[in-house]
């Protein structure tokens, strides 16, 4: 069980009598000399030459109790209604009221994971770049194009009047049933912090807020209202918590998301181990903490344990930040030193972010769509993942005479997944299905994107004869694939927000499909739009398997370029494919079986019984888990091919204090491409699994050379020691590999580490 879990940690920065300012908050001013009504003669926090700390901290003491009550409180405005609702809402995420005598700015605050989301088109006519799912961006392994793709979507929420995006989705994949396993960024710990990091710090290059989420371990979305996630303390923190941490050093966002779930006893949103503890006491973290929709359940255990800002009050069960909330610090059930810290944690963040000094236009702006769309596509081509090519059979010639594309509605379009991520992209959706049952059910539809893989290929092979099956009857698709240059099927499985898949194989008979088709053309690929991994019972009968998860609006042109080998594929597994679901920790879906036997499917998601969740493989998420039980996955963590050859050599391995290592890359084929070298680092005493503790991203012509050098993360080599408390580098001997991913070392030696200990 996690240690310290009912510590609490914020600061009593405010030093007036909670008496005194008890009496302030009730009594009504009159309207003769109402504090709200007329700006403060001086301004001094306007001065952006002064640390943000203190600017945040002259504005606090220029507000009344009322108008910090109003900062901590967000209205959702499609149910919002009554006393002290702003008259400036759009349909969207969230608003929190504008205070404009002090220039404080309404939160106006979009859904944006993947893009400015309009899930059922709340805004009619609103659309946005859709970029590739998180999943394809982690594939991706390249900091620098998460930073571009977070710069793209913030400059569309300005530009959209937003000012606050939840984005920066991190949840660890511990299950790869997991129903939002497509919005996160894999299952490691490093690379999903990396890359959230930098996508965070792109979205505030354009003085907004980013928010981080969903903190945490909302590993699962069945259940998630109600279900109790339990882990030990030395392992969340060197999983789950280490993600956080890392992308919150690389990102600084503005606001942190706390979770629907519990862990270990204890919801996340009033959880003070997490809240206090760890991200305000051991971490520092100076913004705020707003909940998820609908994930708060109290007023004072709340505000106490850490929770700054209820979000989307009207899905709460209760407004437990307005009346209740103004009541607790009149009655000093909390102290008025809280209600400060509160609203100083909002102003901070508005203040680091940018949003006070450079403050939204209230009326859209003009967005260059083009220009966006080409950054969506090269993320979407940089993250598609060859998984096999047998024969060379790719990529395809340009003179191939006769191509049949089969499923998946490749003829209009490509799959994305469902939930407060869905962008309404450019271009439409061609194929839109309403849910009838679930809990998703009232704002999600099954949605592709207009970007047509059919059409695509045809653009790069004019002369040739395409032609598109959609393959309901697998006998007329076997019968139309016969003797073509390349069949190519579609397969696609959609995943959602709110409701885990039950199984990982292929929906409505795509298995038995791809085997027909096989069984008719040797000369088949499979092309993967999917939310994670599936299972392949037909992977020996096809020469050609292609992982292009939820690629975007662009995603079919980024699929036919990598086909014909415009683009020389490069992405990496940022996630485990299991052989079989009996490989994975959990085999069957936790609750699922109350889902299964609800007479409306689970429409009523908090009607369903609470349940807990042991996370038996603790820190060992992945890849780890895997080497932990000795289990040859399907596809490893890691893993992706070219379409040319790579080699790593020279490797010197350098100790001490300090993990090091350097060694050659070589681009051996006949094509420029793109390699991502990965460097594992584990005890030569075998008492944990391997570990990714850093990686390169290397991009090289035809016999180009490059000398590359890693720095290990410390505290991937590191264990949490409860007794310290913080990471501790145990001394002694460390194996050491260079590795084409989690399975597959080339370069290998070891060193001897010095004792190092590092802060929580």
């Amino acid at each position: 069980m996690v240690s310290r879990l009912n510590q609490v940690a914020w600061p009593l920065a405010f030093v007036a009598s909670a008496a005194a300012m008890a009496v302030q908050a009730c009594e009504p001013a009159s309207p003769a000399n109402d504090p709200e009504t007329a700006a403060p003669a001086s301004q001094p926090w306007k001065d952006a030459s002064l640390p943000v700390a203190k600017r945040a901290d002259l504005l606090l003491a220029a507000m009344t109790p009322r108008e910090k009550l109003a900062l901590v409180y967000g209205f959702f405005p499609p149910l919002a209604k009554g006393e002290g609702v702003p008259t400036d809402m759009i349909p969207s995420a969230g608003q929190v009221p504008a205070i404009p005598r002090l220039g404080i700015p309404a939160l106006r605050e979009s859904d944006a994971s993947l893009g400015v989301a309009n899930q059922v088109e709340q805004r009619k006519g609103d659309v946005a770049t859709a970029l590739p799912s998180g999943l394809a961006l982690a594939a991706t392994f390249d900091p620098e194009l998460a930073y571009e793709t977070g710069a793209m979507i913030g400059g569309e929420a300005r530009a959209k009047t937003f000012n606050v995006l939840l984005s920066g989705g991190i949840n660890l994949t511990r299950d790869p049933w997991g129903g939002r396993n497509f919005e996160y960024l894999g299952e490691d710990p490093l690379l999903a912090g990396t890359m959230a990091g930098e996508s965070i710090r792109g979205v505030q290059s354009n003085k907004i807020v980013s928010t981080i989420k969903h903190y945490a371990l909302n590993a699962q979305e069945t259940g998630r209202f109600v279900m109790d996630a339990r882990i030990g303390e030395a392992a969340l923190r060197e999983s789950d918590l280490l993600a956080f941490e890392i992308a919150i050093e690389r990102g600084q966002p503005g606001s942190v998301m706390c979770a629907y779930n519990s862990i270990n006893g204890d919801f996340a949103c009033e959880n003070a181990f997490l809240l206090n503890t760890v991200l305000k006491g051991d971490w520092g973290y100076r913004g705020w903490v707003m909940s998820d929709w609908g994930a708060v359940h109290s007023t004072v255990k709340a505000a106490r344990n850490g929770l700054d800002q209820q979000s989307g009050g009207e899905l709460d069960t209760h407004p437990f930040y307005r009346e209740d909330l103004r009541k607790a610090f009149e009655s000093s059930a909390l102290p008025m030193a809280r209600l400060d810290d509160m609203a100083r944690r909002v102003l901070h963040g508005m203040f680091a972010a940018g949003v006070m000094d450079a403050p939204v236009v209230t009326t859209a702006q003009p967005i260059d769509y083009a220009k966006n769309a080409e950054v969506a596509q090269r993320a979407a081509e940089a993250g598609i993942v060859l998984l096999k090519n047998e024969g060379q059979a790719l990529p395809l010639a340009k003179s191939a005479k006769r191509i049949v594309v089969i499923g998946g509605h490749a003829d209009v379009g490509v799959l994305s997944g469902g939930g407060s991520s869905q962008v309404r992209s450019v271009g439409g959706a061609p194929v839109e299905i309403p849910l009838k049952d679930g809990p998703a059910v009232s704002f999600v539809r099954k949605t592709w994107h207009a970007s047509s893989p059919l059409a695509a290929i045809r653009a790069l092979a004019p002369e040739a004869k395409v032609k598109f099956v959609d393959g309901n009857d697998r006998v007329a698709a076997a019968a139309a694939a016969k003797g073509a240059d390349m069949a190519i099927v579609f397969a696609t499985q959609w995943t959602t927000e709110a409701e885990d898949v039950e199984t990982i194989a292929l929906p409505g008979g795509q298995d038995a499909l791809i085997d027909a088709v096989a069984a008719a053309n040797p000369k088949t690929a499979v092309v993967l739009n999917t939310g994670g991994p599936v299972l392949m019972p037909w992977l020996s009968k096809v020469p050609v398997v292609v992982a292009a998860w939820y690629p975007g609006q662009r995603g079919g042109e980024a699929i036919a370029r990598v086909l014909f080998g415009e683009v020389n594929p490069s992405g990496r597994l940022p996630i485990t494919f299991p052989k079989s679901i009996d490989q994975a920790p959990r085999a069957q879906v936790p609750g699922y079986d109350q889902i299964r036997a609800s007479p409306d499917r689970g429409t009523d998601a908090r009607a369903i019984k609470p349940f807990t969740v042991e996370y038996r493989e603790g820190s060992d998420v992945g890849y780890r888990w895997y080497a932990r039980q000795g289990q040859a996955p399907l596809f490893p963590f890691g893993y992706g091919l070219s379409y040319t050859r790579f080699g790593y050599s020279s490797l010197k391995v350098e100790g001490g204090a300090q993990l090091k290592v350097s060694f050659d890359v070589v681009n051996r084929g006949e094509r420029a491409g793109s390699d991502v070298p990965q460097l594992y680092v584990t005890p030569a005493s075998g008492t944990r699994p391997l570990r990714l503790a850093g990686w390169e991203r290397v991009t090289l012509k035809p016999g180009e050379k490059r000398r590359v050098t890693i720095t290990a993360e410390p505290r991937i080599v590191a264990d949490y020691d409860l007794a310290q408390p913080g990471f501790r580098v145990a001394g002694g001997t460390y194996r050491i590999s260079i590795s084409r991913d989690a399975a597959q070392p080339v370069l290998t030696g070891q060193t001897e580490l010095q004792e190092r200990r590092l802060a929580p």
